[in-house]
């Protein structure tokens, strides 16, 4: 009985304690996966509640990919995440919109809609909506581990290269893989 009361006395003090517990309301983030595809990227991801956030993050490639290979663009892809537990720690569901600009050519791409630029240059834009889920593994108190995946519906608009010569344009939709990321996260505040 005694120790009963000990752990009903703990649970009560337990929520006046936390109360004075700061909880971080900003991070930053680096996706590991596209870093490794030569496209630089950063993330800034703040808390909006206590299940709410909002990432904004900007993938940017100005590299050539050398020997008459292309895979120079940009995009932006804020993402607002539900936690099921509490943010940056545990499961994530999100709805993302993606905008972007690309110019690819001459490269082994595996997705459906780029198999075209193994053999012909693309230079466009494209925009979607997706959903995504995820998990973020807590490391210390500042750093995590976060990984997510996505599909959406994506509509690009483009014009079409052989070597320097236009061959047309074109545009579509598609339903695509619009996030695969492993993440490295650093809590700010």
């Amino acid at each position: 009985m005694k120790g009963k009361r000990y752990i009903l006395a703990l649970a009560l003090l337990l929520p006046c304690h936390m109360a004075g517990v700061k909880v971080q309301t900003l991070a930053i983030k680096s996706d590991l996966l596209t870093g490794a595809l030569s496209s630089p990227n950063l993330a800034v991801e703040m808390k909006l509640s206590e299940r709410l956030t909002l990432e904004a993050g900007l993938h940017y490639n100005p590299f050539p990919a050398g020997s008459g290979k292309r895979w120079k663009h940009w995009f932006l892809q804020p993402e607002l995440r539900y936690w099921m537990c509490r943010p940056w720690g545990g499961h994530f569901f999100g709805a993302h919109l993606i905008y972007g600009v690309y110019n690819v050519g001459n490269m082994k791409l595996p997705l459906g809609p780029l198999k075209p630029a193994r053999s012909a240059r693309y230079e466009g834009e494209l925009m979607g909506v997706g959903v995504a889920y995820g998990y973020n593994f807590i490391l210390s108190p500042r750093w995590s581990l976060e990984t997510s995946v996505g599909v959406g519906l994506v509509h690009t608009t483009n014009e079409r290269y052989r070597g320097t010569d236009y061959v047309g344009s074109g545009s579509g939709n598609a339903i695509v893989p619009t996030r695969m990321a492993v993440s490295l996260v650093y809590l700010l505040k």
